[in-house]
């Protein structure tokens, strides 16, 4: 298969939906037929690297993915930037090189394999697994079935590698609400391509639901750096003690998305999604039972000239919104039985959170928390190889009862700060126009300006340098 990912959304051939969706589902029937002509002729660079032959082989590519510049926060990972793979410190930051295999099993099944190394801002390597699953691909009445570690199917957003992003970073909603490495996990995923007379797909997902990749539900921390004096400070105020491990099917993370897609005219298609996911969490004490709803709704336009080169001239607009519902359970801050005195010099100690006399550690009823945000942005495909774009995000939540009871952070001597509002949940946007060149479909180049407005914090102001490569193949990415 052609390799077209580096383009992604922003610069892919605005294909007819209906007919990607079936192409997708035969793969391998369709991509087994070029081996041939492959061993016939001598390789050209825009060839896949294949090992392998027939209904069984695997295409290989690497993928580096590098961004440098700096920005006037001080907290620039986990802080100012939510994403696990967006810019990490001033200079430089390894984004992500990714390993990707896929192709053929046999002539029942595909599959994919993406481990990605990078650096976090200490200069520690780490590797992780984004995606290595097995996919069907003769199913009857329209039906496949996904299983093994992948991105799961909510929103537009989460399925995509950081790679074929039309950004640096990841969008705040995305971070805030999916976790910094997306939503993600082991598990399995049945797809129906329903016969419509147009593109339309259901979804229906099964996966586990804990570990740092499905951070708003069993994830075991949503803590990233916030306002200095309540750095530090788990999600809701509440540490995760109620990890109770999978007793039965109701402890497993659902999801469930709906895709549809028209063509408007010759030169404009549109694509409408919903999804929702339903897992527990493990806020509060254990033995409790809470759980979280995440709901969202996103659209993808875009108009590709009629007379268009390589897909340009284009226009293109995507929005997403998310509304996240959290059950927080009961907590007392008195864990130990001692008053949060460990050091027994008659104070609670410093960090604990104490009620507004700063005499007694809190107990936070349990309560129902909002969250919600968007984003929504465009690109202009002016000439070809050249992109411009604009971002606009937005995130912010109700505020809960344990924001409004004016609790304070002890100080170890009977005083205490004001915690206000949980900077987790604090309402920030951000504006990030960028300009992209792709001197081939093997590269990129990437300028972006962001403007950051956190409520409580401040103004900041970034700029990245973003430059990518692509050696061998990657698989083509949805429409």
């Amino acid at each position: 298969m052609k390799f077209k990912a580096i383009f992604g959304a922003s610069s892919a051939l605005c294909l007819n939906a209906t007919v990607l969706a079936a192409q997708e589902t035969n793969q391998v029937k369709q991509t087994a037929q070029p081996v041939q002509s492959l061993e016939e002729r001598r390789w050209r660079p825009t060839d896949p690297i294949r090992v392998g032959r027939g209904s069984a082989y695997v295409d290989i590519g690497l993928i580096g993915t590098f961004a440098a510049g700096g920005s006037t926060a001080s907290d620039i990972e986990g802080g100012l930037e939510l994403g696990g793979h967006d810019p990490n410190q001033r200079g430089f930051t390894v984004q992500g090189v990714e390993l990707s295999l896929s192709g053929a099993v046999d002539p029942y099944f595909r599959g994919n394999v993406n481990v990605l190394f990078s650096l976090d801002a200490a200069g520690e390597s780490f590797l992780e697994l984004e995606e290595a699953w097995l996919e069907t691909i003769s199913l009857p009445a329209d039906l496949q079935l996904r299983a093994g570690q992948f991105f799961t199917e909510f929103g537009r957003q989460n399925p995509t590698h950081p790679h074929a992003w039309a950004f640096v970073d990841a969008p705040l909603v995305n971070g805030r609400f999916l976790g910094p490495d997306g939503l993600r996990n082991p598990g399995a995923r049945l797809s129906w391509l329903m016969p419509t007379p147009f593109y339309s797909e259901l979804f229906c997902s099964l996966q586990n639901s804990h570990g740092e990749t499905a951070s708003s539900f069993r994830g075991g921390g949503h803590s990233h750096a916030g306002e200095e004096e309540t750095e530090g400070l788990p999600f809701a105020f509440r540490h995760n003690e109620n990890d109770r491990g999978v007793r039965n099917m109701d402890d497993l993370l659902y999801t469930v998305r709906y895709a549809a897609s028209v063509d408007l005219s010759d030169a404009q298609t549109a694509l409408l999604g919903a999804s929702a996911a339903f897992g527990p969490n493990n806020s509060g004490e254990l033995g409790t039972d809470t759980r979280t709803e995440i709901y969202g709704v996103d659209v993808f336009w875009k108009w590709k000239s009629v007379n268009h080169q390589a897909g340009f001239p284009f226009v293109s607009w995507q929005t997403e919104a998310m509304l996240r519902r959290f059950e927080a359970g009961s907590f007392d801050w008195d864990e130990e039985g001692n008053g949060g005195d460990a050091d027994a010099n008659g104070f609670p100690d410093e960090g604990v959170i104490v009620d507004p006399a700063g005499a007694a550690p809190a107990v936070l009823p349990a309560e129902r928390l909002a969250d919600y945000g968007f984003y929504s942005q465009v690109l202009y495909g002016f000439r070809r190889g050249w992109v411009a774009g604009l971002r606009f995000d937005y995130v912010s939540g109700d505020r809960g009862d344990y924001e409004n009871s004016g609790l304070l952070l002890a100080d170890n001597a009977g005083g205490g700060t004001p915690v206000g509002r949980d900077p987790l949940r604090n309402m920030r946007w951000r504006l990030s126009p960028n300009l992209t060149w792709y001197p081939s479909e093997f590269s990129k180049i990437r300028l972006q300006y962001n403007y950051d407005d956190r409520r409580d914090i401040g103004v900041d102001h970034s700029v990245w340098l973003q430059f990518e490569f692509l050696l061998g193949a990657h698989a083509a990415h949805k429409f």
